[in-house]
Formats: C-alpha cells, sequence, structure tokens
C-alpha cells in the first residue's frame, strides 16, 4: 500500500547505502494523531514496512475579534471560526447591547446544538469552520454605542472572544403638542400648561 498523500519522502528509490528524509506535505490540524506506512523494497528481498507518525494539533478555538452592526438594527448577524474541538460552548458576556444567545449553531455545514458533542467529531481528522447567526437585532434608540462579547469555548477549555458593537443611534427630539393656551388669569390662578419632551438626548429650553 502506497504512504499517505501528506508525507513527503525525500527520494523514492536509491541504491547503497543512503538516508530517506520523510517531511509533512501539510499540516495535522485535527486533534488526533496520523499515520501512514513506507514500504522499502528490493529484489530478492523481502519488503521492509516502517511507519510515519504525526502528531495532532493541540485542540483550539478561534472566532472573529469584532463584528459590527448597524445603528438601525440588523436581522440576521452571523460570526464564524474555526476549531477542531468536538464540543464548542457559546455563551454571552459582557456589554449592554441585547441578544439572544442561539440554540443551535453550524460545525463543518451541520446544525449542531450549543454545548452538545459535534455529530461525526470533525475535528478529530482536521479544524472545521463554524458559525453562528443572530436574529432581528433592534435598532440603537440611544446615542451610545453598545456592545456584548460573545464566547466561544472548547471541550479543553479553551476559549476566544468576539466583541458585537452597535452603531449609537441618531439623537431625537419632539416636542407636543404643537401650542398650549394659558388662561387669562393664569398668573393669578396658578394655573398652568404643559408640553410633553420625548428625546433620548439632553436638551434645553430657551
Amino acid at each position: 500500500m502506497a504512504y499517505a498523500s501528506w508525507l513527503n519522502p525525500s527520494k523514492t528509490s536509491g541504491s547503497g547505502n543512503d538516508t530517506v528524509s520523510v517531511t509533512a506535505a501539510s499540516n495535522n490540524t485535527g486533534r488526533n494523531a496520523r499515520s501512514t506506512t513506507v514500504t522499502f523494497s528490493a529484489a530478492n528481498c523481502p519488503d521492509v514496512t516502517r511507519t510515519v507518525n504525526q502528531s495532532g494539533k493541540p485542540e483550539f478555538v478561534t472566532i472573529e475579534n469584532a463584528k459590527s452592526v448597524a445603528k438601525g438594527g440588523v436581522s440576521t448577524l452571523t460570526i464564524t471560526g474555526t476549531s477542531n474541538s468536538s464540543k464548542l460552548t457559546f455563551t454571552l458576556g459582557n456589554g449592554d447591547l441585547t441578544l439572544t444567545l442561539p440554540t443551535k449553531y453550524t460545525a463543518n455545514s451541520v446544525e449542531t446544538n450549543n454545548n452538545t458533542a459535534i455529530t461525526g467529531d470533525p475535528g478529530a481528522a482536521q479544524e472545521f469552520a463554524f458559525s453562528i447567526s443572530f436574529s432581528n437585532i433592534a435598532a440603537n434608540p440611544t446615542i451610545s454605542a453598545k456592545s456584548k462579547q460573545l464566547i466561544v469555548t472548547d471541550n479543553a477549555g479553551n476559549s476566544s472572544t468576539c466583541t458585537i458593537t452597535q452603531a449609537a443611534g441618531d439623537a431625537t427630539l419632539s416636542v407636543s403638542p404643537a401650542s398650549v393656551t394659558l388662561d387669562w388669569d393664569a398668573a393669578t390662578a396658578g394655573t398652568s400648561a404643559s408640553f410633553t419632551v420625548t428625546s433620548n438626548t439632553n436638551w434645553t429650553v430657551a
């Protein structure tokens, strides 16, 4: 059987005493080690089979560092990352942006429940892409930017954080009604009329 495609021998033939070096044609991004066999053959000699092992990549998870949301809100916000873990757990961290954490995300193109073993454990053999989507993020009604941390943790306890930031909303000022009327004797009667101010910022009366 031929050796695996990820292995590169320095030569595939020779004569007499010599050295054959082996290198990896690709990194092993899965958690598990992988191995292949190399068979040395010569006429009138039994084949000699030797094993080459390549260690697995330590378990890891990375996610986008930051994501922005328009002040007017958004119907869907998708955040992506990469991992080789058997299970990912998403949590919300610090911040004042109102978000509802999804119960499912996509791992290696398969819908997966949060904090549940990933079907088929694709990370054992190679790293995979994942994504998680937030729905119906409302407009920012304030004049201050809002933010929230999204934290993803792999099965080994490694974590990565994405800070989701929503731009500040527009300043608003409305006053009703359009006009008021004071009684002719308001000064002596002590009567008054009122305007209702609706705003999300500082205002003055002049």
